[in-house]
């Protein structure tokens, strides 16, 4: 069966974008990237909500995203997606499939057709609407070493316990932690 992963890096405070979504306060150095650039070997769909989808979709297919980050650049746009949403009109980001269906129900089967896994990047709507079902396989989260005061959490609207169990713990030179866990079985839906 394949897993549902999710990166992202969230700040000490625990809020995944700031304020008006901006993301400036991310610490991207060589070592985030070869990080990132690496998840890419066990995925073959990245999974999106329509904000996230469309913040993307405004980047990377750029010349601007080719030229100054051309590995993750390629990557992401070469990488399969799905974007789930029900307000979004149509998708102009090469290889982007809209779903309009019930995002649990839709994961649900998307986690029993072949291929390798699927990863989720920002989203924070979409996490906390899969994490209480447990189809979110493994959590990753990048903590920066900042605090903001103020934005959006990772985990917005969740009204009942969600039990993780930690499986690694890796430092970075820029002062990045990432933290990776995986639901407790039999403490989520």
């Amino acid at each position: 069966m394949r897993k549902v992963l999710m990166f992202n890096m969230i700040s000490l405070d625990g809020y995944f974008e700031g304020p008006s979504q901006e993301i400036d306060w991310h610490m991207v150095d060589e070592e985030f990237n070869q990080y990132a650039a690496q998840q890419f070997n066990s995925i073959d769909t990245l999974l999106f909500g329509r904000t996230t989808y469309l913040l993307m979709a405004g980047y990377w297919p750029t010349p601007l995203a080719l030229k100054d980050d051309p590995l993750i650049a390629k990557l992401m746009n070469e990488t399969a997606k799905i974007v789930f949403s029900r307000t979004l009109e149509h998708t102009d980001w090469q290889k982007t499939t809209l779903n309009r269906g019930d995002a649990v129900e839709e994961v649900r089967k998307l986690k029993q057709l072949p291929g390798k896994d699927m990863m989720i990047f920002g989203s924070g709507k979409l996490v906390s609407s899969l994490a209480p079902f447990g189809l979110i396989d493994e959590l990753r989260l990048m903590v920066a070493p900042l605090v903001l005061g103020k934005g959006n959490p990772l985990f917005m609207g969740i009204k009942d316990r969600l039990h993780y169990k930690r499986m690694d713990v890796k430092n970075f030179r820029s002062g990045n932690v990432l933290v990776t866990y995986e639901p407790e079985i039999g403490k989520i839906k």
